[in-house]
């Protein structure tokens, strides 16, 4: 960052995408300068330098603030459903946490988010994860497979990396309203620009506040989020930016399964209905408040070195009352019971690099040197009961708990420091990446009823290596080797918290670039092994690090501007995700809930001449195919097929400049869908029905 009129046009570059307007960048103090829109070309979160993917040896997938709004995509979820290896559609329409199964691997796939960098966003084990709404961010990375060498613990299937919207050195803003099926409503704002005559000093702030009825009936979401921002250049080197986020969630959308028999298959001829709510309306509450306050500061030591420290405190209160449905009483009743909790979360991450270019010979490094610390404490207490069953095909509602139980009282605690060091060296056509990383966790988590304390003090080391050759031609092959970390929440005979798991990644894969373009393509082929996975075999009530489950596949992604008004994405994906070692009924099965193939496709038009000037069309389908329900692999989700449907047009062809008009229809043709099964047939998750949105924005 830094002065900003030194760097303003390569941070318009890193912003801006494919299908995403002209953006107008400040030349010192003179007029604004219009950009043609570029494709987003460069990875931070792959690396934590700025490197072009087509030199990172790893697969990463970007997507840019214009490509999920084109596609209506109002969660961080459903804005990564067109990207190959990303499974969007754990707990189908629900909306409650954003749900990213990574390369098959389903645990841990609300733990796999990081905003700016730093794992700051959720608790796993415990309902304190929080979902951001995509207006606030810029742009959202997706880099497949283990990352531990960089961030510490985390599943081997990768992150999704978050990047915040940042104060410009330009007046701008706009404000968007939105309408919609469910009653859907939103009113959205962000406006940015400099606050002195020298510009030295920039601000920005984002709001939104939206509600909607979900698709099950008794069921609300509403929101309520606002982030300021305020970036200092205090010296030519010198540059901090502050961060706040305050977000209040007072209803939390649908959050539950049903029975395989009644959603995939009737139950006695007769099947539940896609809106159907199985809980009771007056114990029926997810209430999530939370603020998050940070800063950035970076200093440009000399010409060739920099350091940067990212720092964010988070506070967290989560309550939850929900009565759920578990298993068939009788023909068509259901049995029912309750679970609450109460959980307030601190968390504190802080993230030291110091980034330099050194020259040995012909060899160019960029060398990153890095100490990150993270600690989080939630105290949380979670109540239980039961309540008597209900009539899945004709509800009545206004039971009381026939039974409620002493709560759980726990004190979960967690530290994380770790060093690291990567060099990415380059020569000619030639890219090597080494990394290594060393990590002292601590975890001790206390049942505040008996006493009893459960404690882990672990050190790991994680480390990755890739070596890719980049043609003249644009032609870019790859392999690499990456390990990750995570621990494990279950315990011992002993009740100690078992070793954490470990994964192991070999990638292969060819990117291309056509010269002179931004367009992309990729084919990337992988094998991740995971072990120590906590396991319970039969007739034990504890659990063992015995268990192993391995993930190969491969994914083909293409996003290319083939004419100046014609663009296309597509990929596939092929994830196969076998149990090694596991519990007798499903070692050497195909874990449930991830997808075998994924097809996508996404044409997008612009009108530039004639009558429809000024409009736009987008038209998007979604194939996903051969899904277990089971662990045991004893049935199957059916496979199904989406399509989404965008019309937007540009009013300033008619002289009311900034203001534009759009249309999204998701599940056009209204496709009634199980989305996925748990590793149990009693819960399965019903898709989205179609949804149907209309926006007015002004941009200034």
């Amino acid at each position: 960052m830094f002065r900003h009129s030194r760097l303003s046009f390569a941070v318009a570059v890193a912003l801006i995408g494919v299908t995403g307007a002209p953006l107008t960048v400040a030349q010192g103090q003179g007029e604004p300068t219009m950009l043609d829109a570029l494709n987003v070309t460069a990875t931070r979160s792959a690396t934590k330098t700025d490197t072009p993917v087509i030199e990172t040896p790893q697969s990463v997938s970007v997507i840019s603030r214009e490509d999920w709004e084109e596609k209506g995509a109002r969660t961080v979820q459903r804005a990564a459903s067109y990207t190959p290896g990303v499974g969007t559609n754990q707990v189908g329409s629900s909306n409650r946490y954003d749900y990213l199964i990574l390369r098959g691997f389903s645990d841990g796939s609300i733990n796999n988010t990081y905003l700016d960098g730093l794992r700051v966003m959720n608790d796993g084990g415990s309902y304190s994860s929080f979902a951001i709404d995509p207006w606030f961010l810029e742009r959202i990375e997706i880099v497949k497979g283990p990352t531990s060498v960089l961030y510490g613990q985390g599943s081997p299937g990768g992150i999704v990396a978050l990047t915040s919207k940042r104060p410009e050195f330009r007046d701008g803003g706009e404000i968007r309203v939105s309408l919609g099926n469910n009653a859907q409503r939103s009113f959205a704002f962000d406006v940015t620009g400099p606050v002195d005559d020298e510009q030295r000093v920039a601000y920005r702030v984002t709001g939104i506040a939206s509600a909607a009825d979900a698709q099950q009936d008794h069921v609300e979401l509403d929101r309520r989020a606002i982030a300021p921002s305020l970036t200092w250049d205090m010296t030519d080197d010198t540059s901090v930016t502050l961060l706040a986020y305050l977000q209040r969630d007072p209803e939390g959308g649908y959050h539950s399964g049903l029975p395989y028999e009644g959603t995939v298959e009737s139950r006695n001829g007769q099947k539940i209905d896609n809106t159907f709510f199985e809980g009771e309306p007056d114990y029926d509450l997810f209430r999530r408040d939370m603020t998050m306050v940070g800063y950035d500061l970076e200093h440009r030591i000399n010409r060739n070195w920099s350091a940067l420290q990212k720092a964010r405190y988070l506070d967290s209160d989560v309550e939850l009352k929900q009565v759920y449905a578990y298993g068939w009483a009788s023909a068509t009743e259901l049995n029912r019971y309750y679970s609450g909790g109460e959980e307030d979360l601190q968390a504190l991450t802080v993230d030291n690099q110091v980034q330099g270019e050194v020259t040995t010979g012909a060899v160019d490094h960029t060398v990153l040197v890095g100490v990150d610390y993270q600690q989080r404490e939630n105290d949380v207490v979670w109540p239980s009961g039961a309540f008597p069953a209900i009539d899945a095909f004709s509800p009545e509602y206004g039971a009381e708990p026939t039974a409620l139980y002493p709560p759980q009282r726990n004190l979960r605690k967690q530290k994380q420091t770790g060093v690291y060091l990567q060099d990415q060296l380059a020569t000619g056509g030639w890219r090597l990446t080494l990394g290594g990383r060393h990590d002292w966790v601590e975890i001790e988590n206390t049942n505040r009823d008996s006493g009893v304390v459960a404690e882990l003090d672990e050190t790991q080391f994680s480390g990755r290596a890739g070596l890719l050759y980049l043609f003249d031609n644009g032609i870019a092959p790859y392999v690499s080797y990456s390990t990750s970390f995570s621990p494990s929440a279950y315990t011992d005979e002993s009740g100690d918290l078992l070793d954490p798991s470990e994964g192991k990644q070999i990638e292969t894969g060819l990117r291309y670039q056509p010269v002179g373009t931004t367009d992309l393509y990729t084919l990337s082929l992988f094998r991740i092994h995971q072990e120590n996975l906590a396991t319970k075999l039969p007739q034990e009530s504890f659990y063992r690090s015995i268990g192993e489950i391995e993930s190969q596949g491969v994914e083909l992604e293409a996003k290319a501007q083939l004419t100046e008004n014609l663009n296309v994405q597509a990929g596939y994906a092929f994830t196969d995700v076998t149990f090694e070692k596991s519990e007798a009924y499903r070692e050497g099965n195909t874990a449930s809930q991830v997808p075998e193939h994924q097809l996508t496709l996404w044409a997008g038009y612009r009108f530039s001449q004639g009558v429809l000037s000024g409009a736009n069309a987008g038209l998007g389908v979604r194939h996903i195919a051969d899904i277990y329900a089971d662990d045991a692999n004893t049935k199957k989700v059916p496979d199904y097929t989406l399509v989404d449907l965008a019309l937007g047009y540009d009013f300033s062809k008619l002289g009311l400049e900034g203001v534009s008009t759009r249309l999204n229809v998701n599940n056009l043709l209204d496709k009634e869908y199980v989305a996925s099964c748990y590793n149990s047939l009693d819960f399965c998750y019903f898709g989205a029905e179609r949804n149907v949105t209309a926006s007015v924005s002004y941009r200034f």
